[in-house]
């Protein structure tokens, strides 16, 4: 079974319904996300296009990543991003067991908590994969698990500039929840299609939120 759609279909939400997959708003609002950073470059590029277009986005951030690059993570907060728990070690919640990814989650809140008091419980898992018990475990915990209602696929070495694009702005609608990457693995891809993308949509008359 393919794990990845560019769009989620609705069965997959239906399956899911503890998940948030879109957010629905009467203000034409879209959600843009970047999971993986911070890391230099990339996730300082994306916050400067961010800040020259006047939108705010929502990070779902590395613990590891923040340890090492605390100056760039500070940057995200102080800019007005909202900011979400992607793990300590980007784990892959269906290959680990639940002591340890749920120490790896508490990994990432210490290190969140040694740079920012502001915590509004959002948790992405990485891969997308989460077993029930871990997310009830979370969901007790006040976390709410934000999925996604499109893809990029800026990861994908087999998806070209043009597509991945193509997979943001044929896809959207009101409430939208879009994943791209600061990461080097998207670094090409994020920097062609965010900037056009940004633009198509406003075009499209879509107004940009944090979740």
């Amino acid at each position: 079974m393919k794990l990845f759609w560019v769009k989620t279909p609705s069965f997959i939400r239906k399956l899911f319904p503890n998940y948030i997959w879109k957010i629905p708003n009467s203000n034409n609002e879209i959600f843009l996300t970047f999971d993986d950073g911070p890391i230099p470059n990339v996730t300082e590029w994306v916050l400067t296009i961010l800040k020259e277009e006047n939108i705010k986005a929502t990070f779902f951030c590395i613990g590891d990543n923040i340890k090492k690059h605390p100056e760039i993570f500070q940057r995200i907060i102080s800019e007005g991003h909202s900011v979400g728990n992607h793990t300590f070690n980007h784990l892959n919640g269906w290959k680990t067991k639940n002591e340890k990814y749920l120490n790896n989650i508490n990994l990432y809140e210490i290190e969140h908590q040694k740079n920012t008091l502001k915590n509004n419980k959002l948790f992405r898992p990485p891969y997308g994969k989460i077993k029930p018990s871990q997310a009830i475990f979370l969901r007790k915990k006040g976390y709410k698990i934000i999925m996604w209602d499109i893809l990029s696929y800026d990861f994908d070495k087999n998806t070209s500039h043009e597509k991945c694009l193509k997979n943001v702005i044929n896809n959207i609608s009101c409430g939208s929840i879009i994943v791209f990457h600061d990461s080097l693995k998207a670094e090409q891809n994020i920097k062609f299609a965010l900037p056009k993308a940004i633009q198509i949509l406003k075009e499209k008359g879509f107004n940009f939120s944090t979740i």
